[in-house]
């Protein structure tokens, strides 16, 4: 077990108290597994694992973006006086694994109890609470304060209602936190300003985009970058790129740079796309965040600010709160309510194999060529390029939605379970058959023609779903709605959807078929390039 994090790091005490977990999605100093700390009889307790990037395929940006925040992290506590055991990557004893390396340090140390907060992924905390169960051990689970809500206070939230819909949970906690309130009424007499904040670029595309805040990689960022290239050279993605904040002053710095450069403009562009621009208007918070380098509060704090000051509209600040205090807090709700059983839902019986080009970007279709591009250079990839592009295509498809969620939580350096699964699988897939998302999320090429360039580009015509230039998404979109009409009719949000559909003819319908079913098996070709299921 090694111990080398910074120069002359505080020892180890000779009897430990406490042996406080921290995982690599926990790094907040003020996290309440460290509140009551002592400096001379507790240890902060930190691992890297190979499996963490290998229960799926983590791309390399994902896996960077851990093991160097880890290890500034680890850094800045010793150099406050903690104590740290931490197991590197790369050191001979390690075991692989976090219960192993957790039991490794439980022999070597003989604290006399556990101490973590809540973790992020239900398979991580059953792990390590099986090993505090082994050695009798005491485990004293905290809340996780970084955000707004318990679990509890979601699980009273949800109790009772026939259905979970993010709007009723996001206005109660704006109340509660008086979060864009004006007198107990919601700013600008409405909830929701999501109608204000479709426009596309148009044909001039977009104008003057502020440059992403970028870091370049200092000594321990470069020493990571090394040794995933070496330790996971066959996994997705590359490095090459890498300038994602890894330390609680980058993260600030990328605040800082959203409110005043891009906030203004979110609102209005944040479900538009174009062609080789990968950053646009948005945040790029969601992993500094999801780190909790950065904690909530002050993100939306910083937020309403600038709409109290009249530097940003109020429909891009509030449908930026909506991601965070609603979106963000209703699928942590969700996960842990739902959880193990939310794994394994299948509403729609989708049984097909992710395609191997997911894992390459070499496909023919532009808009998917251009997201996986993206996400596989950079590890990012805004929402509606997950939601209506990668996601969409899946749906369509008939992918199966364990496979859909592997690859979201593999790619992307935002993935956590808690936030990825629900997003994923109900959101996205609706393999939840509902509990999330009030109906499917389907569309056909023509939405991302009209949100997007790309189809300017693409040998496929989104106008057409049949014959050799026929968009692939307008296809699979008409014979996704024909072949779950029967359970889609009983849904009322699908009403217009279905109307359209019974306007095609018996020969239409054949014809789509036909070639939706010739499109699956092209697509099934080759073998996955790599482990699809959890």
């Amino acid at each position: 077990m090694s111990n080398t994090i910074a120069n002359a790091p505080p020892a180890l005490p000779a009897k430990v108290r406490h042996l406080v977990i921290v995982l690599g999605d926990q790094l907040d100093a003020d996290s309440t597994a460290l509140q009551d700390f002592d400096l001379t009889q507790d240890v902060v307790w930190m691992a890297e694992v190979a499996e963490e990037s290998t229960h799926m395929w983590s791309a390399k940006q994902r896996t960077a973006v851990f093991l160097s925040a880890m290890r500034h992290f680890a850094q800045a506590l010793q150099a406050r006086g903690y104590p740290v055991a931490y197991t590197r990557l790369d050191d001979a004893s390690n075991a692989g694994t976090l219960a192993l390396q957790l039991q490794q340090a439980i022999t070597a140390l003989q604290p006399a109890a556990l101490v973590m907060t809540a973790p992020g992924d239900w398979r991580v905390l059953h792990a390590l609470r099986a090993i505090a169960t082994q050695h009798a051990l005491p485990l004293d689970l905290r809340d996780d304060t970084h955000f707004y809500s318990t679990v509890r206070d979601f699980a009273a939230h949800a109790k009772g209602r026939k259905q979970l819909r993010l709007e009723y949970w996001y206005r109660e906690l704006r109340q509660k936190h008086g979060i864009l309130m004006d007198d107990g009424a919601p700013c600008g007499g409405q909830w929701n300003f999501d109608a204000d904040n479709r426009e596309s670029f148009g044909k001039e595309g977009p104008q003057h985009v502020p440059p992403p805040t970028r870091f370049a990689p200092d000594a321990i960022t470069q020493e990571v970058i090394a040794l995933v290239n070496t330790r996971f050279a066959a996994h997705p993605g590359k490095l090459d790129t890498f300038g994602w904040p890894v330390t609680r002053e980058q993260a600030l710095q990328v605040l800082h740079a959203f409110i005043t450069e891009r906030l203004p403009l979110f609102g209005k562009f944040e479900d538009a796309m174009w062609a080789g621009e990968a950053w646009l208007y948005h945040s790029h918070l969601s992993c500094a965040l999801n780190l909790k380098l950065l904690n909530p509060r002050e993100v939306l704090q910083a937020a309403e600010a600038a709409f109290r000051q009249g530097h940003a509209p109020l429909a891009a600040v509030e449908g930026f709160v909506r991601q965070i205090l609603g979106w963000r807090e209703y699928v942590r709700g969700i996960y842990w309510t739902r959880m193990p059983d939310y794994l394994a839902l299948n509403a729609l019986d989708a049984q097909a194999e992710l395609p191997a080009w997911y894992w390459t970007g070499e496909t023919d279709m532009a808009c998917l060529r251009d997201a996986i591009t993206q996400t596989l250079e950079h590890g990012y990839a805004h929402h509606i390029q997950r939601l209506m592009v990668t996601g969409l295509y899946a749906l369509l498809l008939g992918v199966k939605p364990q496979a859909v969620h592997a690859w979201y939580l593999a790619v992307y350096v935002d993935a956590v379970e808690w936030v990825e699964l629900p997003n994923t699988l109900g959101m996205s897939q609706f393999g939840d058959g509902g509990i999330m998302a009030s109906k499917p999320y389907v569309a056909s090429g023509k939405y991302i023609q009209r949100m997007s360039n790309h189809c300017k580009g693409c040998r496929y015509d989104p106008a057409q779903s049949t014959g050799a230039q026929a968009c692939p998404f307008t296809t699979l979109y008409w014979d996704f709605l024909a072949r779950h009409e029967a359970l889609l009719k009983k849904n009322p949000r699908m009403a217009m959807q279905l109307k359209n559909l019974a306007r095609l003819d018996d020969p239409a319908r054949e014809a789509i078929a036909a070639q939706a079913t010739a499109h699956r098996a092209a697509q099934a070709v080759s073998t996955p390039a790599a482990p699809t299921t959890p």
